[in-house]
């Protein structure tokens, strides 16, 4: 007895090879991110005027924005090919151990980037202007 079983769609092929493209250049931009932040540090360190503050610490979401793309393409292209059309088989790729990796680096480089836009990015200060009556 034979059993039906749908092949990959050529979506999902292409989409996994793009991933994974994307997903080898993950080290690269996770130090490009490690070379941002260290950057942000220095000029919050050395106390620099807002307007400095607030480039480094854009860069630095630029930079962080950049690697977890990567890593989430990473990530999909570790689930395979069919994880693409199936929610199954996403959530079973999320058990296996390099699966696990992936997501806990995705989550943990979400957790940085939120907490970079909450209280890294400085606020320039807006004009106060008068009030005529």
């Amino acid at each position: 007895m034979a059993f039906f079983r749908p092949g990959v769609s050529r979506e999902a092929e292409v989409r996994h090879h793009a991933d994974r493209e994307v997903g080898k250049t993950f080290p690269g931009l996770l130090e490009r991110a490690r070379a941002a932040e260290a950057a942000l540090r220095r000029a919050q360190a050395a106390g620099a005027p807002t307007g400095e503050l607030r480039a480094a610490g854009l860069a630095f979401d630029r930079a962080l924005t950049e690697a977890l793309r990567a890593a989430e393409a990473g990530q999909r292209a570790t689930f395979g090919v069919r994880a693409y059309d199936d929610r199954i088989r996403r959530r079973k790729g999320k058990a296996t151990p390099k699966g696990a990796e992936w997501t806990a680096e995705v989550d943990r480089l979400r957790t940085l980037r939120e907490h970079n836009r909450l209280t890294g990015i400085a606020r320039l200060p807006r004009p106060v202007t008068a009030v005529t009556r």
